[in-house]
């Protein structure tokens, strides 16, 4: 019997030394082909592509408590490099001037148009009613906090005119607030895990999820599907699948930067990555009917590659507690010292991973100059970064499955960062 629990202990082991390797040159090699096939064009985010109509575009904004923020983003957006678009900005329920100051916006910025609830409704409501609201068949969906590149709106618009099929357009967050190492180490990780991944999975499958910050949409295709749902806790996830299960195409444009902040505590980014992590298990657990049927075979990559990941962050938790029982227990020899953390095992996750941001960034070092410097940075991030969204993983789950259907997800109060 302790043979065939070491033996499967071994190959759990195994497991969650492949799984991470694997994924990560699978990652690199999609990144790659996708950069020579489709992203090495011109030279940059500001030589826009040349369309053949520039239809109108509504550009949504929904806010909540964003008084710091929402002045800097609206006059942002007021000089876009577009001949025709709006300014739709939702106040949801704002306790801290937020509407006040959107109201004194809207005199000075004849294209801004102001909507105010009352209570807090929850992002996914704001987006429905701008969406509802907006004069536009194409939509493009920030924070509040954001900052949208003069030049996205070409660049996101591309798609839509030259493909029907085209739902929706995510575009490429890069982080503003640096003035910290967790600043930093955020910086190499949109670029090394979050910009690969969305490459690589355009190349092998579907998208798992558009970023949240900076999405530009199909009307007619949300209309379709329903609009956002307001019960799950991340709406960019819920309606990245929504849509792509209705057989609608998403795209990734990495040319339309968009300037974003992001948590800079411990606390702060706990809380994100949960919140994150969560949304993906509601929509693994409400969308897998759908995934038993052979004309949804497109998101079986996108939904193996998330449950795989959710086994492993369980499997890590189990070999964790045996390894900590084993320090003040006497466990039998074959169960004694086992890890992946040191020896050869660590020294090929370490490499591959520095091998990974340096993909990363050379690819993001054409949006953005000097990522070079950060790279160094980046033999931090799997002492934090890991940690976190290995026990944000564990603790979701439960907290998925214990979520009400119809229960409305509100807006919390985020950590932005330092500036």
């Amino acid at each position: 019997m302790l043979d065939l629990f070491v033996g499967s202990l071994n190959n759990l082991i195994g497991f969650l030394f492949y799984y991470p390797l694997f994924m990560a040159y699978l990652w690199m090699i999609g990144a790659l082909i996708y950069y020579f096939r489709w992203e090495n064009i011109g030279e940059g985010p500001a030589d826009t592509p040349l369309l053949t109509e520039h239809p109108p575009v509504s550009i949504i904004v929904p806010c909540h408590n964003e008084a710091p923020n929402v002045v800097e983003t609206i006059s942002w957006l007021d000089r876009m490099k577009y001949p025709d678009f709006e300014i739709i900005a939702v106040n949801d329920g704002s306790t801290d001037g937020t509407g006040r100051l959107l109201d004194q916006l809207a005199k000075s910025h004849s294209r801004l148009r102001v909507i105010h609830f009352d209570t807090n409704q929850g992002k996914a409501m704001g987006l429905r009613m701008g969406a509802l609201a907006a004069r536009s068949e194409f939509l493009v969906c920030i924070d509040g906090d954001a900052l949208l590149e003069h030049h996205a709106l070409p660049w996101l618009l591309q798609h839509f005119l030259t493909s029907p099929r085209v739902a929706a357009v995510t575009g490429n967050p890069r982080i503003r607030t640096r003035s910290t190492l967790l600043g930093k180490i955020q910086v190499g990780e949109f670029s090394a895990i979050l910009g690969l991944i969305k490459r690589a999975q355009r190349i092998y499958g579907r998208i798992f999820t558009m970023s949240g910050v900076v999405s530009a949409f199909r009307k007619s295709a949300l209309h379709q599907v329903g609009y956002w749902n307001t019960d799950m806790v991340t709406e960019d996830i819920d309606i990245s699948w929504k849509l792509q299960l209705a057989h609608w195409d998403i795209r990734f444009e990495p040319n339309a930067l968009c300037w974003i902040l992001m948590p800079e505590t411990l606390k702060g980014l706990w809380k994100q990555r949960l919140r994150w992590s969560q949304g993906g298990c509601e929509v693994l657990l409400r969308y897998m009917s759908h995934l038993t049927r052979w004309k949804s075979r497109r998101m079986w990559p996108v939904y193996f590659e998330y449950l795989t990941s959710l086994f492993w962050g369980y499997s890590m938790l189990a070999v964790g507690i045996i390894w900590l029982v084993g320090l003040v227990v006497d466990l039998p020899l074959d169960l004694r010292g086992f890890s992946i953390a040191y020896g050869w095992p660590g020294m090929v996750l370490a490499m591959t991973c520095l091998l990974q941001f340096a993909v990363g960034l050379a690819l993001d070092s054409r949006y953005e100059r000097g990522l070079g410097r950060l790279y160094y940075v980046m033999i931090w991030y799997p002492l934090v970064f890991w940690l976190i969204n290995l026990f944000t993983t564990i603790v979701s789950l439960p907290k998925a499955l214990r979520s009400r259907r119809g229960q409305r997800a509100v807006w919390g109060t985020p950590d932005r960062g330092v500036r």
